[in-house]
């Protein structure tokens, strides 16, 4: 996935109200306010000085003129901040056969409804059955190399792995998607200690027969695209662990 316009770089000054940041052009030392496209915690990634990267809005009917894309990180890494980015990586790499794990299939078919008024982000339909898959956006890390989800408490996303469990109970294949967007992880665990009742429901549906798949992402500053699978915590998941957070 391809940014449309070429990205502007900054510093963060502040992250407000969940969906807004004031940002210090580097060029031109200006201060705009954009629009930052992720409601979570951003534990780590809001840090003020911290170098980002801003997409310029030509949409008039939009009310802010920049989005936030991207965040530099210690060692050249990189962090996606737009929580929409992730379907968008795994729709391309859908229609490029691009995700092994995955059953043969002929048609994708994105935001189909299922469950109790829930909408799964891809369908995919083949010759060997359905396979259902939701996607996640990850970038929360605390601890070395590992990258966790939630970042915070997620009814939401509790739901959609039971109705995901209910697919593969019915013998359907059934898809829990984490994709990272960070460039420093090498592996995956749930922050149990953040959501325990999320941690108990994907202990859940792992036992019902949910695969749980977890990709990096490969991220500059003209894109980001899917990366290599990275390992998930074997372990079961819901006692958490109680990791003192220093990054933020």
């Amino acid at each position: 996935m391809r940014f449309a316009t070429p990205l502007v770089r900054g510093r963060l000054i502040r992250r407000y109200m969940r969906f807004l940041a004031d940002v210090r052009l580097e060029e031109s030392g200006e201060v705009v306010k954009v629009h930052c496209p992720n409601p979570g915690a951003m534990t780590g990634l809001k840090t003020p000085g911290l170098p980002v990267w801003l997409e310029r809005n030509d949409d008039p009917k939009k009310k802010l003129d920049w989005g936030w894309r991207l965040a530099e990180l210690p060692g050249g890494h990189w962090a996606g901040i737009d929580t929409a980015v992730p379907n968008r990586v795994v729709a391309e790499a859908l229609a490029a056969r691009a995700i092994p794990e995955l059953l043969p299939y002929e048609r994708v078919r994105p935001e189909v409804r299922y469950g109790t008024n829930s909408r799964i982000d891809f369908l995919l339909e083949g010759p060997e059955g359905a396979t259902w898959v939701e996607v996640k956006n990850v970038h929360l890390r605390r601890e070395g190399d590992c990258a966790e989800f939630p970042d915070s408490v997620t009814a939401r996303g509790a739901k959609h792995l039971v109705e995901l469990a209910e697919r593969a109970r019915q013998g359907d294949q059934a898809v829990m998607l984490y994709l990272v967007q960070r460039s420093d992880c090498a592996r995956f665990r749930l922050a149990g200690d953040i959501d325990r009742t999320y941690a108990r429901a994907f202990d859940a549906a792992r036992s019902a027969g949910v695969e749980m798949l977890c990709y990096g992402t490969r991220i500059d500053a003209g894109g980001v695209a899917l990366g290599r699978r990275l390992p998930v915590d074997p372990a079961p998941q819901a006692p958490g662990l109680a990791i003192v957070d220093e990054s933020s």
